[in-house]
């Protein structure tokens, strides 16, 4: 029988590769824990600077325009704080760096949830695969996550430990809870419609898509709109 996620966490860390990522995966969950009084950080790795087909895009102009975006979006969805960490696309790795740098993050919000990409999955049918990126930064979170937050001689420059409760991957092929985002749909496909950068000029890409996607998570969740995740849970 499918889970349906009921709590809401009291802090919420969200942590994701490229600017339009979080939104893209989990706006209507963030959503709907900000309005039930949930205070939500954000934390997105790469600048975005290479995300276009575009050869004569200037990389920088690119970038600033990307962070705008997710200023808007953030608008929308009721983030408290976003920070970009400006790392170069397609460079992203599991370094010692990343880690403090997420450790830090962990320990100064003090999350109750943390959410990011499940690095396990890689294959998506025939049509899609699972970024370099995303994989990245979804191995340095959960590494960042336990053991290294959660112990204090792990990254000690970084502040006192914390544990972090409980992990919610997205982009994931084993979903095993879902967040009814039925009543935050709306604010969802608005955050994924900021991030113009990346959608067609004529169409209704973000509408569409967004809602095909989180009807089909809804319907084997049992709601209208959902949106899925594999749940882990680290720590007491």
């Amino acid at each position: 029988m499918s889970e349906l996620l009921e709590a809401t966490p009291d802090v919420v860390l969200a942590v994701y590769a490229h600017p339009d990522d979080a939104d893209v995966a989990c706006a209507g969950t963030l959503a709907r824990w900000a309005k039930a009084g949930s205070e939500v950080h954000v934390v997105i790795c790469t600048n975005g600077g290479k995300g276009t087909p575009d050869p004569d895009v200037e990389v920088a102009a690119l970038a600033a325009r990307r962070a705008e975006e997710v200023a808007e979006a953030a608008a929308i969805v009721g983030i408290v704080s976003h920070h970009g960490l400006g790392m170069t696309d397609g460079e992203l790795e599991n370094t010692r760096e990343l880690r403090a740098e997420l450790v830090g993050w962990i320990r100064r919000v003090r999350p109750a949830a943390v959410l990011g990409h499940d690095p396990t999955a890689v294959f998506f049918a025939q049509h899609y695969f699972n970024h370099h990126d995303h994989r990245g930064v979804g191995w340095a979170l959960l590494d960042a996550l336990s053991p290294a937050a959660a112990l204090p001689h792990y990254f000690p420059e970084q502040g006192p430990a914390h544990q972090v409760p409980v992990a919610y991957l997205s982009g994931t092929l084993e979903p095993d809870v879902w967040v009814d985002v039925s009543d935050t749909i709306d604010v969802k496909v608005a955050a994924v419609g900021c991030h113009r950068s990346q959608l067609p000029e004529s169409g209704n890409w973000a509408d569409d898509v967004v809602r095909a996607r989180a009807a089909e998570e809804g319907s084997r969740a049992g709601v209208a709109y959902a949106e899925g995740f594999r749940r882990l849970y680290i720590g007491p």
